[in-house]
């Protein structure tokens, strides 16, 4: 387990991207600050209320049946999570994203559709699941919704990783001109700021 306390309840989301957000559960992957906030399955529940994929009353029925399903949900959450970051990333990179990938990511989907619902919903119709009788597909089903409806109606291109030091965030950039390059312009942006200020220092000090 990660040796830092899960801030999955409390990540600030800056994706724009729901299924996006959801890979930014962990950081600097591979790295030597490697951050991961999904370590218990109660944390995947923690982070789906605070994106808002559950309602206070789904996640008290999620919760209820933790006991139970709580491997399997941490398992295919982070299945799903790092399958989407794959994908994330070779867009990111102008990449196509693998064969296998977007084979794991169209089974994941149909998988979460057998237990859903067509119901009425912001004016229209929409997929639905219920927290009581399929608990691991209501935290899951809307996240790998939102992968697909980016692979498939998103302008893929707009798909960045944030170059922040030991970060790795992934964004999908809504600017006008794409100028996004950080994940947040407050942190990332503002220590890539201050080291290129003292490396100025730095070198000005030793002419």
């Amino acid at each position: 387990m990660d040796a830092h306390p899960s801030r999955a309840g409390s990540l600030t989301l800056v994706a724009t991207e729901l299924a996006l957000d959801f890979c930014n559960t962990a950081s600097g992957r591979g790295g030597p600050e490697a951050r991961d906030h999904l370590q218990a399955p109660i944390h995947v529940v923690d982070w789906a209320t605070h994106a808002g994929v559950l309602t206070s009353d789904a996640r008290a029925a999620v919760i209820a049946r933790l006991d139970d399903i709580g491997p399997q949900l941490l398992a295919q959450a982070t299945a799903a999570r790092d399958c989407i970051h794959r994908c994330g990333l070779a867009l990111a990179a102008g990449r196509d994203p693998d064969g296998p990938d977007l084979d794991l990511l169209g089974r994941l989907h149909v998988a979460n559709l057998a237990a859903a619902r067509l119901a009425q919903m912001d004016g229209g119709y929409g997929w639905d699941w219920s927290a009581a009788e399929a608990p691991i597909q209501a935290v899951l089903g809307p996240i790998v919704m939102s992968a697909l409806l980016l692979l498939t109606r998103k302008d893929l291109s707009r798909v960045k990783e944030c170059p922040g030091h030991h970060c790795g965030w992934l964004f999908f950039d809504t600017t006008k001109n794409r100028t996004r390059r950080w994940c947040e312009m407050s942190v990332c942006g503002n220590r890539a700021k201050q080291t290129r200020h003292v490396r100025r220092r730095k070198a000005e000090s030793v002419q």
